[in-house]
């Protein structure tokens, strides 16, 4: 027999950690490889975790609810000796030896290897908030600290701070990890941000606990706040020919192709579009150079009751009205179904994000990080407009609402990428375009 861990799997680009939100097996279970045996939250994510053995569960060393760093431990099974996934029997014994012989955090007083190995979201943490991580005693695996430590000691009020320059020192990572360090920037010190607010609950009240993927939104969305300096700019679009298009196709599409064609799809394949002639916009900031992206992947934002995920149209600009309408559809309906996947979270360039769909017709968004830009797309609205020689008409117009990273992108560079979606959208008609 021997004992095989698994650990923490990465489940999308920039994820660094997740959280274990239902165990689907228990101590003595057997697993088939491939199993689900969790199902794991993330800022980008709701997934699955198979199991990468056959065999029996010895050990769930995470408990649900718990936050882990993508690499660390979260459960032990026990698998056949000389089966696929078994290590050789000496290998086994000698690994064994080894995790027996590391000394936990309390008895090397906390300067052990693990107590020093931080995974990026603690640093962070740590950084935005001066907490001295040698005062820290960590819960996790051999007294590595996490996430959920830090929160819980900013909670409390009793953060143990840095008091002298070589104090924050000791803080710092080991060389390793200064590579990721460096593509970040200054870290600025907010702790009253992160306090819980005091706020009386009264007779009546009523008190609704945050939820694993609630939370992971709220901190995608603080660190894009606070590491992307935003900036904002809008444009006017007149979409009259587009409005009237599209009603003349909307009944005879929906008999040929079985789903709506909406207004969306337009919009997307003109972001798309002009992507391509400002590649500019689809980039990204990476601490010491900007990433100039090949491929134009549209990020869209869907929402459910109580989460809001972002799944992934892969090369929008290679894709028809019709294609990019169909996977909006597809796309939809994986999330309201829950079986979207983490491979359809990934990769996402630019985000266009349907906020009139709610009746909005101003917003101003925040990133999606890493990515450099985020259009809202507002509700369509009948207004007066002063036309050519003076006259006035009903016409329908859109709002296009730009949230920019001013690392990458500058003003100059946004207007004209703004308009030049402008101009397609106000160019669509029978005559000009085909949605197939």
């Amino acid at each position: 027999m021997a004992i095989e861990q698994m650990t923490m799997p990465q489940l999308g680009e920039s994820v660094t950690e997740g959280t274990i939100s239902k165990w689907l097996v228990s101590v003595g279970d057997k697993v088939n490889k491939y199993d689900p045996i969790a199902e794991v939250m993330t800022d980008k994510v709701n997934a699955e975790v198979p199991s990468s053995f056959t065999g029996v569960m010895t050990e769930l060393t995470a408990s649900e609810g718990d936050t882990l760093a993508v690499g660390e431990i979260i459960c032990k099974v026990e698998t056949e000796e000389g089966g696929p996934s078994a290590k050789a029997p000496a290998e086994t014994a000698e690994s064994a030896k080894n995790v027996k012989n590391v000394p936990s955090a309390e008895q090397t007083g906390g300067k052990g290897e693990n107590k020093k190995r931080y995974s990026p979201a603690v640093l962070r943490i740590a950084q935005e908030n001066d907490i001295d991580l040698e005062q820290v005693s960590g819960t996790g695996a051999g007294g590595r600290i996490t996430r959920k430590d830090l929160l819980k000691l900013l909670e409390s009020g009793h953060v143990p701070t840095s008091t002298s320059a070589p104090a924050k020192e000791k803080a710092a990572p080991p060389a390793q990890e200064s590579s990721v360090q460096a593509a970040k920037p200054e870290p600025v010190s907010q702790p009253a941000a992160t306090q819980p607010a005091e706020v009386p609950v009264m007779p009546g009240d009523i008190e609704i606990p945050v939820t694993g993927v609630r939370k992971a939104i709220a901190a995608n969305m603080l660190r894009s706040k606070h590491e992307a300096p935003h900036a904002w700019t809008m444009v006017e679009v007149d979409v009259t020919n587009l409005v009237n298009y599209r009603d003349s196709l909307k009944n005879e599409f929906k008999q040929k192709e079985g789903f709506n064609l909406t207004y969306f799809a337009f919009f997307v394949k003109a972001v798309s579009q002009a992507l391509k002639e400002f590649p500019q916009m689809n980039a990204m900031w990476a601490g010491d150079k900007i990433v100039q992206k090949k491929d134009i992947n549209i990020s869209i934002a869907v929402a459910t009751e109580d989460a809001l995920f972002v799944p992934v149209i892969k090369q929008a600009d290679e894709k028809t009205i019709k294609g990019i309408g169909r996977e909006i559809t597809e796309l939809a309906g994986k999330v309201r179904g829950g079986k979207l996947t983490a491979e359809e979270m990934k990769g996402g360039t630019f985000t266009v994000n349907n906020t009139g769909s709610f009746g909005s017709v101003q917003s101003m968004g925040i990133i999606n990080y890493p990515q450099a830009a985020i259009l809202q797309v507002e509700s369509i609205v009948k207004r007066p407009v002063v036309m050519d020689h003076g006259m006035i008409a009903v016409r329908d117009m859109v709002n296009l609402c730009l949230s920019l990273d001013h690392r990458v992108l500058d003003g100059l560079v946004c207007g004209r990428f703004l308009a030049r979606v402008k101009e397609i959208l106000e160019n669509i008609s029978k005559e000009n375009t085909s949605v197939y």
